[in-house]
């Protein structure tokens, strides 16, 4: 079983996460109010006139949380360097507690990106960065082996533009131009970059996802962000509904990150379609499943069960794809046949 972290290392976590998504708040210039868009839902906007134009940003869906958070952020008022301050004194307790931190490229390019509205307008961070702030969420020291990276995948819903009237500020091509980010050549006829890297060798790159919903979808526009993105099967299963975490960098960077449960359980997925040639990350997806099923078939059976239902249920595809992992870990198998 996974090594804990006592449980002042988890609350202090949770400290720095509700501090930080009531500043989000906080920072978004203008009063919240809320808009109602028919079928599409309620969402929370901010409004402020400049000149004689009125800007409106993206605040979040109408849920009891983000309602929470908006009363908060009002009654915090203007604190930003007392914030500063308490998140940075939190972020040093929980790096020397020995919980993941970011290296300086990636914490530059996702600090950078959350600033721009990146994850604030639906992007989610997936792959191994994801992975490494579980230690946090779930309170628990992964195998340093298991979370190293200098890959960024961010994926987003290309219909979050019907419902997000916002893009990020400024345009992610300027702000990856001040990172030193060239956009990588890809095999898109139109020349439409969905990856960006850092330059030198073993570089950070930033790769943008979309799930595909059309067979003959390849690369779409993610219209609030402003890039293109590469689409990818299972992918609208890994990123519904996902939550907010802290990555440690200076004072912490807010962004939002798989549901822990449909993490792993995707992970059962893409471990068997990788290709020959991938061999390697294959048994990093397997390594991942197994410590996640471990932890979560014992501090969130329930969630862990309900995301394993929904993915064996949604068609042949995802059955076979889960079945052929299980038949390469028996610690796998084993755990899954203990939550029937």
């Amino acid at each position: 079983m996974a090594r804990s972290f006592p449980l002042s290392v988890h609350t202090t976590y949770q400290d720095l996460l509700q501090a930080h998504l009531v500043q989000a708040v906080s920072d978004i210039p203008g009063l919240p109010f809320l808009r109602d868009m028919g079928e599409k839902g309620k969402y929370w906007y901010a409004r402020k006139r400049i000149g004689d134009r009125t800007l409106q940003k993206y605040i979040g869906p109408d849920t009891p949380e983000v309602r929470q958070r908006i009363d908060k952020a009002e009654a915090a008022g203007d604190e930003r360097q007392a914030f500063e301050r308490r998140s940075a004194s939190l972020v040093a307790q929980l790096r020397a507690a020995g919980v993941p931190t970011l290296d300086r490229e990636s914490g530059k390019v996702l600090n950078a990106m959350a600033k721009a509205g990146v994850f604030r307008l639906g992007g989610t961070l997936v792959g191994t960065h994801a992975f490494r702030l579980y230690s946090a969420e779930l309170g628990v020291r992964f195998e340093d082996a298991l979370a190293v990276t200098a890959d960024v995948d961010i994926a987003a819903f290309e219909n979050l533009k019907l419902v997000i009237e916002d893009e990020v500020d400024p345009a992610l091509t300027e702000t990856f131009k001040d990172l030193n980010l060239k956009p990588v050549a890809g095999i898109d006829r139109k020349n439409r970059p969905t990856k960006w890297t850092m330059g030198g060798e073993g570089g950070t790159e930033v790769e943008f996802l979309v799930p595909r919903m059309r067979e003959e979808s390849e690369v779409l526009k993610l219209e609030p962000l402003g890039v293109y993105a590469q689409a990818l099967p299972f992918l609208n299963f890994l990123i519904a509904e996902p939550v907010a975490a802290v990555a440690l960098y200076r004072s912490g960077v807010l962004v939002q990150i798989p549901r822990p449960e449909r993490y792993a359980v995707h992970k059962l997925i893409v471990a068997a379609r990788r290709h020959a040639s991938s061999a390697l990350k294959a048994k990093k997806d397997l390594a991942q499943a197994e410590i996640l099923f471990e932890i979560l078939g014992e501090d969130r059976p329930a969630e862990l069960k309900e995301a394993f239902r929904v993915a064996l249920e949604t068609g042949p595809k995802w059955r076979e794809a889960i079945e052929s992992t299980l038949n390469k870990s028996a610690k796998l198998k084993e755990m899954v046949t203990g939550m029937h």
